[in-house]
């Protein structure tokens, strides 16, 4: 073909509806298969990052995603591409994530031919179908510009997941031929407010609480205005999943933080007489625990129908936006007449018991938060410095100011996350903190850092190699294998990727180092050997 019969491929026509929609940015890797994907991004104004492997587009794209609040865009090519950036649209999945995955497929007709063709797969679409939302495998320009919008409308009124369109390479290079206006991007849906009844029973069982508390979930993040005003007008506490974090600012004398995982924490949404569950499943890898036990009636607000009853039976279920919902339960509520409970005591045992954990990781943690920017976005890994610590001692004052996988709980996702983060806002600083484990699954994305030209801060806590998993086998009576691993200079290894390294090797060094960092610009690294930190310098193993 021509340049000009590729003027209006289906390639284009689809990023035509995405770029409708407000979408600003891709990530991906060209391909042999998805060049006519790439040649319109410059002429509609779409930024494309360049990942040094899918799974940080696809980790890319989510943080991208959380920062502007529009769905993550990734193209892959055929075959491996797709396959690698899997483990990015498994995640998207189990955090519920809105995450767009465009790939080519074999040509129509040579569906499972197996004649070794490049880059054939038997089954793409049943591939990524296995984990995704939906995967749709599309035959005309119409099915994909269709398969698109179908995608912005999951994610507008439904619970956000990944959603993959294949197109066929013969058709995505075949003139478009569709209307201009069916590349438009079609109105967004009402948001649900909710069965009236359910809502009427809700806000009487809520009037008649004396001790109510909220948990607000990943489904919460955009009713923070809302939930807040719940909160108030009940004096009532509010916890948040790790998802949820920052729903309430956790400076507000009614916030409990992000600790559904602290015991303290979890006891008093328990003993509530009545427990408010705002947009979250309740999942055990959110709660270290199997289950909730609620002692009260429950009142569970969600988008989607599923969850209502999972993991925790609700006495009234609402399936709604959360923030349509607790506003017409605003409208039926008294005037806020209840005190505001004293959490200080509740607050110290939280506390308490999260540094009892691992107190030297703890103390670590704190050191890093301190010396953050305020307001920073932190990125952070399945690393134990952030799931035993800075998770839980991080305040953050607005949702999605911790990028984190606590349910999949993947390495190798917080340094692209950063990336896309700090790709889609310049407005407030951006640090990824993770483990060495976790920087070794992603350490080729440095160079998407610097390639970007990002202003990136990125905190490795050297514990040595998988020190969880280390602990993991002794606890099973098993010698340690395969978890005490070898470690790069990473000072050095970051000013070989162009990017500026630095060294923390006592605890008074640790916050001047980050601070530095930061106010030194461009791609940094600061290292962290935590075992020359410990007070015996010994690794921390706990």
């Amino acid at each position: 073909m021509s340049r000009e019969q590729y003027a209006d491929t289906t390639g284009r026509a689809v990023l035509e509806t995405i770029r409708s929609y407000g979408v600003t940015t891709i990530f991906g890797i060209p391909g042999t298969h998805n060049l006519e994907l790439y040649r319109p991004l410059a002429d509609l104004g779409i930024r494309a990052v360049t990942t040094r492997h899918e799974q940080g587009a696809g980790y890319g794209a989510d943080g991208w995603a959380q920062q502007t609040g529009l769905p993550g865009v990734v193209i892959t090519t055929s075959g491996p591409g797709l396959q690698n950036a899997m483990s990015a649209i498994g995640t998207a999945f189990c955090e519920s994530r809105p995450l767009l995955v465009i790939s080519p497929g074999v040509p129509l007709g040579a569906e499972f031919a197996d004649v070794g063709t490049l880059h054939e797969t038997k089954d793409a679409t049943a591939m990524v179908g296995a984990i995704a939302e939906w995967s749709r495998r599309v035959t005309t320009a119409a099915e994909a510009v269709d398969a698109v919008h179908d995608a912005f409308t999951l994610f507008r009124s439904g619970r956000p997941r990944p959603v993959h369109v294949e197109i066929p390479l013969d058709v995505l290079e075949a003139p478009a031929g569709l209307p201009a206006e069916a590349r438009l991007a079609r109105p967004a849906p009402a948001p649900a407010a909710g069965d009236a009844e359910a809502v009427r029973r809700a806000a009487e069982l809520i009037g008649e609480a004396s001790a109510p508390v909220i948990i607000a979930g990943g489904g919460a993040t955009r009713a923070a205005r809302e939930v807040t005003a719940l909160a108030e007008r009940l004096g009532a506490p509010v916890l948040t999943s790790l998802n949820g974090k920052g729903t309430l600012d956790e400076q507000h004398p009614l916030s409990l933080g992000s600790n559904l995982r602290i015991g303290a924490a979890r006891e008093a949404a328990e003993h509530a007489d009545v427990l408010i569950v705002l947009g979250s499943k309740l999942g055990e890898a959110e709660l270290w625990a199997p289950a909730l036990e609620a002692r009260g009636r429950v009142v569970r607000v969600d988008v989607s129908a599923a969850q209502l009853h999972k993991n925790l039976e609700a006495t009234v279920g609402i399936v709604g936006d959360t923030s349509a919902v607790v506003a017409a339960l605003l409208e039926q509520l008294p005037g806020p007449t209840a005190p505001r409970p004293d959490l200080t005591g509740l607050r110290a045992a939280i506390a308490a018991e999260i540094a009892s954990i691992a107190p030297d990781t703890v103390a670590l943690a704190e050191t890093i938060a301190e010396a953050l920017p305020e307001h920073a976005v932190v990125a952070g890994d399945s690393s134990q410095i952030i799931y035993l610590a800075l998770a839980n001692v991080l305040r953050a004052s607005r949702p999605h100011s911790l990028l984190y996988t606590p349910t999949y709980a993947t390495l190798g996702y917080g340094l692209p996350a950063a990336i896309g983060a700090r790709v889609a806002q310049t407005e407030r600083p951006v640090v990824a903190v993770l483990g060495d484990g976790a920087l070794m699954f992603c350490v080729n994305e440095l160079a998407t850092a610097v390639e970007q030209r990002l202003d990136l801060t990125i905190v490795c806590v050297d514990n040595g190699g998988y020190a969880e998993i280390k602990q993991n086998e002794l606890d099973r009576g098993i010698a340690p294998i395969g978890v005490d691993l070898i470690q790069p200079d990473w000072a050095a290894l970051a000013d070989a990727f162009g990017a500026t390294g630095r060294r923390a090797a006592r605890v008074d060094e640790v916050a001047p180092a980050i601070r530095a960092a930061v106010a030194g610009g461009g791609v940094q690294l600061v290292h962290i050997p935590q075992a020359a930190l410990a007070p015996d310098h010994r690794r921390d193993d706990s």
